[in-house]
């Protein structure tokens, strides 16, 4: 494989995570330059995976993607995986620093759950899915970041990737009830006397708000136990965590006065999402 070519496959996975996940873009910003590319590769990938549900009519065809990506990395995938730029890349990136098949495999099977209307049966389901996915991507951005060194805080890599995940749940939630996704747990929603049917009904009621409120509070104890266990992952990896610096203020724009999530946006402009990287990469 060209320089060239794999060299034009990260610049890809950058264009794309800079136009639609400018979030974790702009988290990498904090992570060595040398060592960038090879995050946009999983980040890219992971997106890729995310948005399958978006890009078929049916979920038989989502599937069908997905295993296309199983076949990626089990090295097993028909036709041009070249010609394929987050593909190429992610491979370039998982055969230089060893990262471990298992954990993508994994991401790709929770990621199955997106392309049906399904209910998200219990809080213990809804975490092992944010783990699996978001949290996943930062202990491999961990072990990419520390490079032959066994990175550690794997603890901190859990909680953060939950705290991460169920806050991007939470901003997207009038999006996924839309079209009949429900990831507000349904045990979390039956203790307030809420249901699946009031999401997909974008009315805010009591019982609703108020399983809300816990989800809000579920993220801030994982971003709490995430902090406590950074100071046990090397410094060269801690750039991983990044991410975790728009939890709170994402949360904090949930709990304004009179906040609905049906109607009012939960966006911050790139600056204060700039500052608000700058504060928190000052505390790891």
């Amino acid at each position: 494989m060209s320089e060239a070519r794999l060299d034009a496959a990260y610049a890809q996975c950058d264009s794309e995570l800079r136009e639609h996940d400018r979030d974790r873009w702009l988290a990498c910003l904090f992570a060595p330059a040398d060592k960038r590319r090879y995050l946009h590769a999983i980040y890219a990938f992971s997106f890729e995976i995310a948005r399958a549900r978006d890009l078929v009519s049916e979920p038989r065809l989502g599937e069908i993607r997905l295993q296309w990506w199983r076949d990626v990395i089990a090295g097993e995938a028909r036709g041009d995986v070249g010609g394929h730029p987050a593909a190429l890349a992610l491979l370039d990136t998982m055969g230089r620093f060893s990262l471990p098949r298992p954990a993508f495999l994994a991401l790709i099977d929770a990621r199955a759950f997106d392309l049906y209307n399904d209910p998200m049966p219990s809080l213990n389901d809804l975490e092992g899915y944010c783990g699996e996915t978001s949290s996943a991507l930062i202990r491999l951005a961990s072990l990419i970041l520390g490079g032959n060194e066994e990175p550690g805080g794997a603890d901190a890599a859990g909680h953060a990737g939950v705290a991460y995940a169920l806050t991007g749940l939470l901003r997207a939630l009038p999006w996924h009830a839309a079209r009949g996704q429900a990831y507000l747990p349904a045990d979390l929603l039956a203790r307030h006397g809420a249901s699946p049917a009031e999401l997909a009904a974008g009315r805010l009621t009591p019982g609703l708000a108020a399983a809300i409120a816990d989800m809000r509070a579920i993220a801030r104890r994982h971003v709490v136990a995430a902090l406590k266990s950074a100071p046990l992952m090397t410094e060269s990896a801690r750039p991983a965590l990044m991410p975790l610096g728009l939890v709170e203020p994402y949360l904090r724009l949930m709990e304004r006065g009179g906040f609905d999530p049906f109607r009012d946006p939960v966006e911050l402009p790139q600056w204060r999402r700039q500052w608000a990287l700058w504060r928190f990469a000052r505390r790891l």
